[in-house]
This record gives structure tokens, sequence and C-alpha cells, in this order.
């Protein structure tokens, strides 16, 4: 296999297409990059797209395996835990792990982006052409068309996002299908700036979230010195985005449920109403790939809500499993899309469903006694059980088993440490039954 003589076109330039991009033509292939929107680099981001995400072990793996991670390392943001705010103003800060390294990180979905773009042209193996919408792929002719003008390809990858082209050609010419999950929630981003000396006005190492059992409000640090607030509610009914219609409702609603906002969002009723609601849903597809044509990677493959702060990482996590089975079978698409898709579509199914029971347990069981009594024996266990024993959330940002495993252990770890806690086991019965029904950790 000649990689030059492969015509690859990647659809879509979102964050993790330039990482596909830039992974493969370290292996000397020539990929074209075709995206529906115009250059974010010259353009704005839209408005309703999150404006910053969490990075973590996964997402970071990828970046510095295609060597732009040094690049990004400044505008970097730790965030050590979660800083919990109660209704009556008080805080208790939650650490994610036990260890220093054990943080996730802030970083501008934007200036992420148009880095990552740059790195990948910079490659000047990847072209990116803008304003280029997907309108048809014909496979007898080999041909994608785009604006009324067709292009040849040997290869097609998809990161076109949750109402991907290329995963609707997949489905089209195949028994693949997929389920679109709409969670029936929204969001809307608000702002905190800096105070008046241009500091951050909370802090700004930690990820803020005010539970508040069926919704909540969360915050996180961005470079400048300002906070994005995204506030998850409920689209239709009482305390819904539908009910909050009015500047009245507004102030009422935030008075009552995050008092201690009010003075650090400036004019909050208005910066409200102007802003608009995204929906949150999650796509599971039960295959990524069609033949040696065609596969599909990124929120196309498998669109999750962002509870659990792995959008991003795990599409990125979807490029280094791609980029090693290139590697392994040489070019032979057919095998690397076959065990592409065989091994990423159960890892695609775990994390959709544990970023929804992350919402759970972000909006409403962080101020649980029992959950606080648990986060204390994972961390028990952890320092006695080691190899074995990894509380669930470790195990999804500060390592890279995957996610389908983490998923298995995370419901065996969770039954074991129930059983203690009702007084089923003893401690000691604890430790070997951890020992029993926990491999060691790979």
């Amino acid at each position: 296999m000649n990689p030059k003589q492969q015509h690859i076109a990647l659809i879509g330039a979102g964050l993790s297409g330039p990482v596909m991009a830039t992974y493969l033509s370290s292996l000397g292939f020539s990929i074209d990059v075709y995206e529906a929107r115009s250059d974010m680099r010259k353009n704005s981001i839209p408005a309703g797209r999150s404006i910053n995400l969490a990075l973590s072990v996964r997402g970071i793996r990828a970046l510095k395996d295609i060597g732009v991670y040094e690049k990004i390392e400044p505008d970097l943001i730790p965030m050590r835990g979660r800083m919990i705010h109660d209704v009556n103003g008080n805080i208790n800060f939650q650490p994610y792990g036990q260890k220093r390294n054990e943080v996730i990180f802030s970083v501008s979905r934007s200036n992420l982006n148009k880095t990552l773009i740059n790195y990948a042209e910079n490659t000047n193996l990847v072209n990116f052409h803008f304003n280029h919408e997907l309108q048809n792929i014909d496979l007898k002719k080999s041909e994608l068309r785009f604006n009324n003008k067709d292009v040849p390809f040997n290869v097609i990858l998809g990161s076109d996002g949750a109402s991907s082209k290329v995963r609707d050609f997949i489905c089209e010419n195949s028994n693949v299908s997929f389920i679109k999950k709409p969670l029936g929630h929204g969001y809307k981003e608000l702002t905190i700036l800096p105070n008046s000396n241009g500091e951050f006005q909370i802090d700004s190492n930690s990820l803020h979230i005010w539970p508040r059992g069926k919704f909540m409000l969360i915050a996180l640090p961005n470079a400048d010195r300002s906070f994005t607030c995204t506030l998850f509610l409920p689209l239709k009914g009482f305390n819904s985005f539908h009910y909050l219609d009015s500047k009245n409702k507004v102030l009422h609603f935030f008075q009552k449920y995050f008092p201690d906002t009010l003075h650090l969002i400036p004019n909050l009723p208005d910066e409200f109403l102007k802003r608009p609601v995204g929906k949150l849903g999650s796509i599971y597809c039960n295959k990524w790939n069609y033949k040696d044509v065609a596969a599909i990677f990124g929120d196309a493959a498998h669109t999750i809500v962002p509870f659990f702060g792995q959008g991003m990482n795990a599409s990125m996590q979807d490029c280094t499993v791609m980029y090693s089975f290139v590697k392994k079978y040489n070019g032979n698409w057919d095998k690397i899309f076959s065990r592409f898709s065989e091994m990423q579509v159960a890892n695609g199914y775990a994390i959709a469903d544990m970023a929804l029971e992350n919402y759970i347990e972000m909006r409403d069981s962080v101020n649980d006694p029992n959950y606080k009594i648990k986060r204390e024996l994972e961390f028990e266990l952890e320092n006695k059980l080691w190899d074995r024993f990894v509380p669930r959330y470790s195990m999804v940002s500060f390592h890279e088993i995957p996610y389908s495993e983490v998923l298995r252990r995370g419901v065996t770890q969770s039954k074991l440490m129930d059983s203690f806690i009702k007084g089923v086991f003893t401690k000691k019965k604890l430790y070997e039954q951890i020992e029993k029904k926990l491999s060691p950790i790979r």
C-alpha cells in the first residue's frame, strides 16, 4: 500500500477531524478535510456550542501523540475537583482523585480547534476545504459531491457530528442502524466576568457545581479569568426553559435556587433571555463502517451528553485507536475499519450510558450523605488494593482503560461497596471479594 496513492476524504473539521488527519499524515497519507461551515479561524464560533471543554488523559494522549500538546498546554486550567455550592451559599470541595496528577483541564473549544487546524495544515499533507457541505456519496463512481462539485475518493472518514451524513450513507447501504435518544433537558451558557482587578471571582482550580436535584448549574474557568456557566434544565414543565420566559421569572428562579450567583453574573435576566437553548441527547450506532469504504468516529458515531466531560476525549481516543489499526494492518482498510468498529462500538455505548448516569450524580447524588460515604470508601480501597480497585471516575478520566471495561468494573465495584455499607460484608470480606471478582488492572 502506497499512502500517496490513496485519496482520503475526511468530512468534518471539528476537534477530532484535524487530530485524525494529523495522525494519518504522520504515516505519509495525504488527507483532504471538508467542512460545511466557514473557516473558524476567520469567523466566530456559532452561538449555542459549548465554549469550554474538559480535557483529560484520553484526549491528552492523542494530543501528545501528534505533537501538539505543548502548544495548547499553556492555555489549560487545571481543575482538581468539584466545588459544591449549596442553596445557602456554603461550599464543599470534593477532589477528583488522590494523586497530584489526577486533574482535568478546562480548555477553550475555539482556541483548541483553531490550533488543531493550523497544526494539521502545517504538515503540508492535510488540506482543508471550508464551506463544503457534503451533498452525496456516489459509490459507483467513487466520488463525493460538494456544492455541485465532484471529488474522487478511495476512503471516507466521517467526523461530521451528530447529524452525520457519512453515518446516514453507511446506514443506507448496509444493515447498520442508529438510535437517537433526546434527554428532554437542554442548556444555556452564562458568563461570570473577572473582578475589577481582572482576576477570577471564584476558585479557578475547581469545576463548580450548584446541584439542585432535577437541574444544576456548573461553571468552568477560562484563560481570561472569566467563568463559563452552564445551566442544565428540563426543556418543558415547571422550572424549565419553556417556563422561564420573563425577567421576573428568571430573577425569582435564581434568587431561590442560586442566590450566590446573582452578584457574579451581571444583568443575569437579560443575559439569560438572549442566550439560545442547546439540546442534549445521545446517539447509539451499532456499526461504524461500511466495508473498506467509509468509517465514522467522534460525535458522528457516539454523540453523548456532556456530564462526564468525555465527548472530546472519547472522540480523540477514537483517533488513537484508528491510528493503531492503520499501522497494524498497513492500510488494509477492510481490516482497519472492521477491527475499529468491533472494538469501539461497545466503548461508545458504555461512555454514553455512563455520561447519563453522571448527570444524576452531579445534580443530585453529590449532596447525598451515602454518596460521600461511598466516595471515601472508594479512596480507601484504591489505596489498599491499587492494582485492582480504581474509582469509576478515575478509570474514565485518569486511565485509558476501555470504557466498556470501566462500565463492567464499575458495576461490580458499586455492588461490592453497597454490600459492605449495608452490613452484608465485613471489611475483610469486602477485600476478599474484590480480590476474587476484579482482575488486576492492565
